[in-house]
């Protein structure tokens, strides 16, 4: 097949399709499909011609907001392809606010020591982790996870129970029954009308006191300013955030000032691995496509994810 990759080409993923014969050309008339690896700012209107559009990335929310998901298209997106990376990335975070690493490299001093001892926890200690949007990233966090013998709470939006969770609830179900028991809440939910703000002050009030909030998904998912409040108030125990709400962060933000909230910008996961997957999953997506299937990563545009 021939196909267009914007905004820039990666030669890794280029090397990677034209080993298995499809052939990158620069007119995107002349394509079969688009691979499009920027972000949304620059999309393309799609001519006739193209059968489908393959992107790099799993969220397609800008899309959304601009009017340009079109259903008559195929959409194949970037789902589970990083779920390596980005749960490595989020039980990196979530126990870097656990050890108070943000506390003691703030403070630059062995004189922080007796504040670190009276405020670490172990994720070992028999708590209770509850993944919010557990796909395939959930799934691989969860088998991270089962050295520290958590008990681990799934919650899905359809409530399709996901394989080593110790339970599965659905969000439409999930209330202070499961809240109320979570000492780390780990957001992974992709960003959609039904997930904007979701993790709002009512959820989290409902959280246990001391509660840790870990954000790998979307920022849009969180209410920001009910974080920053429940955070404040010492209700909740801190945070591990990739991603916000704004983003980037305005440099002058409350969020980047708590001692207890450990900050990343947005590189869960980064462009060298995704250099390194783009190809081998696009392939896939391509097989499955000329063999008149769904493509493995496939997206519902009604969903929009």
């Amino acid at each position: 097949m021939k196909y267009v990759m914007l905004p820039e080409p990666w030669e890794e993923t280029e090397a990677d399709l034209a080993a298995a014969g499809h052939e990158r050309v620069e007119d995107l008339d002349q394509a079969d499909f688009l691979l499009y690896t920027g972000y949304w700012d620059a999309f393309p209107e799609l001519p006739a011609n193209i059968r489908f559009v393959q992107t790099a990335f799993a969220g397609l929310d800008a899309l959304v907001r601009n009017g340009q998901l079109d259903p008559k298209v195929r959409w194949a997106n970037a789902a589970g392809w990083y779920a390596d990376s980005v749960a490595e990335s989020t039980l990196g975070l979530l126990l870097g606010v656990l050890h108070e690493h943000k506390l003691a490299t703030q403070a630059g001093s062995f004189d922080v020591v007796p504040r670190i001892q009276a405020r670490s926890r172990f994720l070992f200690h028999e708590m209770t982790v509850t993944v919010l949007g557990a796909g395939g990233i959930g799934e691989r966090l969860i088998e991270m996870l089962e050295p520290f013998h958590t008990h681990v709470i799934a919650v899905n939006t359809s409530g399709r129970e996901v394989p080593d969770a110790h339970e599965t609830v659905a969000l439409s179900e999930a209330g202070d029954a499961v809240w109320g028991r979570t000492d780390v809440l780990v957001n992974l939910l992709p960003l959609t009308d039904a997930t904007r703000g979701v993790v709002d002050a009512d959820l989290l009030a409902a959280l246990k006191a001391g509660c840790i909030v870990v954000n790998t998904g979307r920022g849009g998912t969180v209410d920001t300013d009910a974080l920053v409040a429940a955070l404040a108030s010492g209700h909740l125990g801190g945070a591990g955030l990739d991603v916000t709400d704004p983003e980037p962060l305005p440099e002058d933000h409350p969020l980047w000032a708590m001692d207890n909230v450990l900050i990343t910008p947005h590189t869960a996961n980064t462009l060298p691995n995704m250099h390194r997957v783009t190809g081998p999953r696009t392939l896939e997506n391509i097989a499955a496509f000329e063999a008149g299937e769904r493509m493995p990563t496939e997206v519902d545009v009604a969903a929009q994810y």
